[in-house]
């Protein structure tokens, strides 16, 4: 199911040990789109402390009482990677980490989660020190980003600006990033849209902005989306059909 990123932020984690925190942020790769890991808030636990967990730890949500379950002992998390400034985590760090919790490393293999469909089958898929050494030959680190820090990043079109990012929509299955939910209100008032990340040419950094590969107009008259609307299967196919793109999951 879709879902958006700021609709799961503040879930509670909990661990068969107790709650560990909330959900804070999550970071993506700026390559493949899509969410490698979640920023927990330990809270009163670990008190100014922010970890990274794998979705591969993550457990099937509890969407009703907004709880996800962590599939970690605490002492495994409070020796998972924390949160710096610039939020770097090195292909080296990911191996150390994944080896000691007896993972398969995302990064082999082709698909967003090396040869398996979604996260959590990589869990008690350990490989081989000398594969996992190979692996991050051949891929090197990753390119991670705040979600928190690009909401409200500008949308730059071909032609001109249009808005910015609101927010994310999510795939739970798979945690790959399918929309950015871009607010154009500064023209068109209390209008949102959906732009796939595949369409973005690219990131400035420095001026905090996306460029797309579509012009002001067609994003403006765009399929609306509605804050809080399930995105399915029919809305979708109208929306690649209105950009003339292919749709991913054919």
């Amino acid at each position: 199911m879709l879902r958006s990123i700021d609709a799961i932020r503040g879930y509670v984690l909990e661990t068969t040990e107790g709650d560990i925190g909330r959900c804070k942020d999550f970071l993506f790769n700026d390559e493949d789109w899509v969410i490698r890991y979640m920023v927990a808030d330990t809270g009163k636990w670990l008190p100014g402390r922010k970890v990274l967990i794998s979705p591969i730890s993550l457990g099937e949500p509890q969407w009703d009482s907004r709880r996800f379950p962590v599939m970690l002992s605490k002492e495994q998390i409070e020796h998972a990677p924390g949160l710096g400034r610039d939020a770097p985590v090195s292909r080296q760090h990911e191996a150390e980490m994944f080896t000691r919790w007896g993972y398969s490393p995302y990064w082999r293999g082709a698909g967003a989660w090396g040869d398996f469909a979604t996260p959590g089958l990589l869990r008690g898929e350990e490989e081989e020190s000398g594969d996992l050494a190979v692996a991050i030959e051949q891929r090197g680190d990753p390119k991670l980003r705040s979600a928190d820090e690009v909401m409200g990043y500008a949308i730059q079109a071909e032609d001109d600006e249009v808005g910015h990012v609101e927010d994310f929509i999510v795939d739970d299955a798979n945690w790959a990033i399918r929309y950015m939910i871009v607010d154009t209100r500064n023209w068109l008032p209390g209008r949102q849209v959906l732009v796939s990340p595949h369409w973005v040419h690219g990131f400035d950094w420095s001026r905090r902005s996306a460029t797309v590969d579509l012009t002001r107009r067609q994003i403006e008259a765009s399929p609306e989306y509605v804050p809080g609307a399930p995105v399915n299967r029919s809305y979708e196919k109208v929306l690649y059909d209105y950009y003339g793109r292919p749709r991913y999951w054919a």
